[in-house]
């Protein structure tokens, strides 16, 4: 007989004990993880093929079971309820063991390799030896630290990808998103790449998704020697590159925002979505971190604006006749896009802008301006005054690795799963620059149909208090949004939709939208017209 639930709480019950069926997808996961362990410690299984195939199999199966017995016999609808309860996803006890165990597992990876079995002048040992056959088959090249990164990270992204699409199956909007990375991920970062290397030995790495600066390296003299020497191929990913840059990324975040990338097609967010999904609740909310945020990740886009200027000038020459781009000349041009940018910005669209804002971008923009000028006083190698190798490698380490791998993503359970995004990400801070001037996508809100649960607000990963807008009934334009669309997903009420329409015909106050504020037939025989 059923026991009636008396209960009036309207924050729901704890969460209960593992059902049956997470049990045994726990053990089946853990087996496939203990391999890897004892690959660590280079215990020779013997045929690497069939154990990496149990391995992955064993940890993508128990990864699915898991999410079946989770939601496999739930209603559609939010399915959050009980976060706080867990101890993995309110930073409890398992929360910092999972923590303290990605970021040294990131440590090793990006510092200490050979631990995990690298071996420069001879065959692979453990853990990665496990991956040379899979490595052979797709590059014809023996494993390394990225290819069981690149394996591991892809495998993660598909399965957890899984559980998000049964989490999420009542939202349309999260199930194509969802779609959308795993298959950019499967494809462009992990296969493609690889098969190009086979095909093509001469190109350089290139993940077809990365785009400037995430990929601050991309114009490094070896890589832009690798596309030229490569042929029609290396040229046409070199020129495309270049567009990506002033072309493609402006018209696409122009129509849809930054989340076309962000939440679509990056594998940081892809990782974010999905392996991260448990842990979005854990972004600080405060206005402290806001502020932060605006500081710190626009000053990773100086830090790469200035890095990349000093490389690329590193290998340039002033001979005419044998360069085509001179250092000079390189230099001018730099200063003047930098100089339309900030112009535009400033003349055009500067009420758009806080006080702090325009105030930092003048800053920063002098900054550059005085580092470009001083090039002059530097020998040869050096520009603003520092080896170029030297802000290449104190960006690599700072930037690409501490911040993006160790914390980025290492703590997860404990600072939620963008602060990358949020803190670190240059392309995310230039998208989120183009969005907020320029671009077409708005999160609409119906102020009259809030209830003020704090659903949306709790759950945005970015830290924006999605539901203070909610409750004016405000568009919300924020730089730092990526458009995840989990606002809406969790929202009981359809308060929340986003869009990518023209902006006229749209109530935007920037107060308490009173009925004397708007004509309201204007705008509907406004869009009538539009309509006919």
């Amino acid at each position: 007989m059923e026991t009636l639930n008396k209960s009036m709480a309207l924050t729901g019950q704890p969460p209960k004990a593992l059902n049956l069926h997470q049990k045994w997808a726990v053990v089946l996961g853990m087996s496939g993880m203990a391999i890897l362990v004892l690959q660590l410690f280079n215990w020779d299984l013997g045929n690497n093929v069939l154990w990496l195939s149990i391995s992955l199999a064993t940890l993508f199966v128990g990864i699915i079971w898991f999410s079946y017995g989770s939601y496999g016999h739930t209603h559609e609808g939010i399915k959050n309820d009980g976060v706080w309860f867990k101890s993995i996803s309110s930073r409890g006890v398992l929360a910092w063991m999972a923590g303290i165990a990605l970021t040294l597992f990131y440590i090793i990876l990006y510092f200490y390799p050979e631990y995990l079995g690298l071996v420069k002048d001879g065959p692979n040992r453990g853990l990665i030896a496990l991956f040379d056959p899979l490595s052979n088959t797709l590059s014809g090249n023996p494993a390394s630290q990225w290819f069981v990164y690149g394996t591991l990270y892809t495998l993660a992204i598909l399965a957890f990808g899984i559980k998000f699409l049964w989490k999420y199956r009542h939202n349309r909007y999260e199930q194509l998103r969802t779609w959308s990375v795993m298959f950019f991920q499967l494809g462009f970062a992990f296969l493609i790449p690889e098969l190009m290397a086979r095909l093509n030995g001469d190109l350089p790495y290139y993940d077809l998704k990365n785009i400037w600066p995430l990929n601050y390296y991309n114009f490094e003299r070896y890589r832009v020697n690798g596309f030229i020497d490569a042929g029609d191929v290396g040229l046409a990913l070199l020129l495309f590159g270049v567009a990506s840059i002033f072309v493609i990324t402006p018209i696409l975040t122009y129509k849809y925002g930054k989340r076309w990338y962000c939440s679509w097609v990056c594998g940081c967010g892809g990782l974010a979505e999905t392996a991260g999904d448990s842990f979005r609740h854990l972004s600080d909310k405060s206005k402290f971190a806001w502020k932060v945020e605006r500081w710190v990740v626009h000053s990773v886009v100086v830090f790469v604006t200035l890095m990349t200027i000093a490389v690329v000038h590193s290998y340039l020459g002033n001979d005419t006749d044998k360069y085509w781009l001179t250092k000079t000349s390189f230099l001018v041009g730099s200063a003047v896009i930098l100089t339309a940018i900030f112009s535009w910005a400033m003349l055009f669209k500067r009420e758009q802008l806080q006080k702090d804002a325009q105030y930092g971008a003048v800053g920063y923009f002098v900054i550059i301006m005085v580092l470009l000028g001083l090039h002059f006083f530097g020998n040869e190698g050096h520009i603003f005054l520092f080896k170029s190798e030297s802000l290449r490698r104190g960006y690599s380490f700072l930037i690409g690795s501490i911040f993006s791998g160790v914390i980025g993503t290492g703590f997860y359970p404990i600072f939620g799963n963008r602060v990358w995004c949020r803190f670190g990400c240059p392309m995310a801070a230039i998208l989120g620059f183009q969005q907020r001037l320029f671009s077409k996508f708005r999160i609409t809100t119906n102020g009259g149909q809030c209830i003020s649960c704090g659903n949306c607000s709790t759950y945005c990963e970015m830290g924006i208090d999605v539901r203070a807008y909610a409750q004016k009934g405000e568009n919300i334009v924020r730089s730092s949004c990526v458009g995840c669309g989990i606002c809406s997903a969790v929202c009981p009420r359809g308060v929340l939709k986003l869009e990518n329409g023209p902006l006229e015909g749209r109530i935007n106050p920037t107060e308490v939208l009173l009925g004397n504020d708007v004509d309201l037939m204007q705008l509907l025989n406004q869009k009538e017209n539009r309509h006919n």
